[in-house]
C-alpha cells in the first residue's frame, strides 16, 4: 500500500458555526457574505439556501433574487479562525502531514498511523465524532489512495458523510459516466473546451486522451492521468515561507474616483499587509497594487527590488505605483508584497505583533494616521489592532467614503 489519505471538509462551515452559536437560525436559508444592498459574493450558505440555487461565489444580488427570504450575514473571520484552530488540533492528532486548503478543509496523510484501511476507517470515524463532540459541527470525510480520490470521496455523501475509494479502479468506475467537471481539475472554461470537441464525460476523456493532451497541453496530460485514477501527489504541509506573496484587497460599495481617498485606503491596507507578514516572520522585496475599475477591467503594477519591511514603506511604494494607472472610477483596490524572504521560527502572537508595533514607533506612519483621523473624527492610532480585522476594515472604509 503506497499511501492512505483522508480529506476532511466541514459542512457549510461559516453558516454552520453561526447556526451552532444561534440555534434560532437552524433550518433557515442562511447566506454568509455581503448584504443584498452591497457589492460582493456569497462566502457560503446553509443547505436550506442551496435548495434555492444559491451557492458559494455567487453574486450577492443574484442570491437575493433567488432567495429574498434568506437571512443575510457578514462573515466573522476571527470567530471562524478560532474554530479552525480547534479543528486542526483534532486532525493533526491522526496525521503525519496535514495540508490545509482552507480554514475548513484539509488533506491528512494517515499512512503510518492507520497502517491499513481498517485503521483509516477508525481514524475517520474518530475525527467525525470528535468534531461533533468538541466543536459542535459536522464534517464530511473521504478516505482514499490519492488526494484527488480523497477529495472526490468527501463530496460523495455530503453533508455529514463518509465515503472511501480504495484504488484507481474504484475511482474510474465511480466517475466514468459523470460530467467532465466531476474531475476537480476541470473548471467551467476547460469543460467548455472539451465539450466543444465532443468530450462530455470522464469516460470520453479516457477514450480521447491524445485529443485532450493536444487541446490543453500540460493541463491535458494531468487531466488524462486523473481520469485514469493516477495521482501520486503527496500531502505537503503548508509553510508560510513558501508563500509567493501577501496582499489585502478591498471592494468599495460604490465606485471611487477620488484618488486622494484611494491613497488613504492604501495606507490601511499596507498596515494590514505588514501585520500579516510579521505574523509569520516574512518580509518582501517587491510591492504590488491591483486595481479593478468600474467596468471590471483589472490592472496590476509592481516594483522590485524595494525596501518594504514597514507599512509606511509599503504605502509609499504603492502610492508611486498608483500614479502609473488611469484616473478612472475604481471598484477594487489591493496592496501586496512579493519576493518574500525571512527565517521562520516561532510564530508571533497577536499581542507580540502589537507590542513590536508600539516599540518600533514609526513617526511618519502615525503622523499620516493622525492626519486622516482628524479628517473623519476617528482614532486610527489607538485602534490599529482593530483595523487588522477585515470586517472592521471594510466598515471603517465605508464610513470614510460616505464622510469624505
Amino acid at each position: 500500500m503506497n499511501q492512505i489519505i483522508i480529506h476532511v471538509d466541514m459542512d457549510a462551515f461559516y453558516a454552520s458555526v453561526e447556526i451552532r452559536d444561534n440555534p434560532t437560525l437552524k433550518g433557515k436559508p442562511l447566506i454568509i457574505g455581503s448584504m443584498p444592498n452591497e457589492r460582493g459574493v456569497v462566502a457560503t450558505c446553509s443547505y436550506e439556501a442551496r435548495r434555492f440555487g444559491v451557492h458559494s461565489g455567487m453574486n450577492i444580488k443574484e442570491a437575493y433574487r433567488l432567495c429574498p427570504s434568506g437571512i443575510y450575514m457578514h462573515p466573522n473571520f476571527d470567530k471562524y479562525k478560532k474554530v479552525s484552530l480547534k479543528l486542526h488540533d483534532i486532525w493533526n492528532t491522526y496525521s503525519t502531514a496535514s495540508e490545509y486548503i482552507a480554514l475548513d478543509e484539509a488533506y491528512l496523510d494517515v499512512t503510518e498511523k492507520a497502517i491499513d484501511w481498517d485503521g483509516a476507517r477508525k481514524i475517520a470515524e474518530t475525527i467525525k465524532r470528535r468534531t461533533g463532540d468538541e466543536v459542535g459541527l459536522t464534517c464530511s470525510v473521504g478516505v482514499a489512495y490519492s488526494k484527488t480520490a480523497a477529495k472526490t470521496a468527501s463530496e460523495e455523501k455530503k453533508p455529514d458523510g463518509y465515503f472511501e475509494i480504495l484504488d484507481a479502479d474504484e475511482f474510474v468506475n465511480l466517475l466514468s459516466d459523470r460530467d467532465v467537471q466531476a474531475l476537480y481539475t476541470v473548471g467551467p472554461k476547460t469543460a467548455e473546451k472539451l465539450k466543444a470537441h465532443g468530450i462530455f464525460t470522464v469516460r470520453d476523456i479516457r477514450s480521447n486522451q491524445e485529443t485532450v493532451k493536444h487541446l490543453l497541453g500540460k493541463q491535458g496530460v494531468w487531466i488524462t492521468e486523473i481520469a485514469n485514477g493516477i495521482d501520486n501527489r503527496k500531502v505537503i504541509p503548508y509553510r508560510p515561507e513558501d508563500a509567493k506573496s501577501i496582499s489585502r484587497e478591498l471592494t468599495f460599495q460604490e465606485d471611487v474616483s477620488d484618488f486622494d481617498f484611494v491613497k488613504e485606503v492604501m495606507l490601511l491596507l499596507a498596515m494590514s499587509v505588514e501585520e500579516r507578514a510579521k505574523r509569520v516572520g516574512l518580509h518582501g522585496k517587491g510591492v504590488s497594487i491591483k486595481i479593478t475599475y468600474y467596468d471590471m477591467r483589472s490592472v496590476t503594477r509592481s516594483k522590485s527590488p524595494v525596501r518594504c519591511e514597514s507599512a509606511i514603506e509599503i504605502y509609499n511604494e504603492a502610492v508611486q505605483l498608483l500614479a502609473q494607472v488611469d484616473s478612472e472610477r475604481i471598484r477594487l483596490i489591493g496592496v501586496g508584497i512579493y519576493n518574500l524572504y525571512g527565517n521562520v521560527g516561532r510564530q508571533l502572537s497577536f499581542e507580540d505583533i502589537f507590542d513590536e508595533f508600539k516599540l518600533s514607533y514609526d513617526k511618519e506612519l502615525n503622523e499620516k494616521l493622525e492626519e486622516i483621523g482628524k479628517r473623519y473624527d476617528l482614532d486610527f492610532i489607538g485602534n490599529k489592532v482593530q483595523l487588522y480585522n477585515l470586517e472592521t476594515l471594510h466598515r471603517t472604509v465605508e464610513y470614510m467614503r460616505k464622510h469624505r
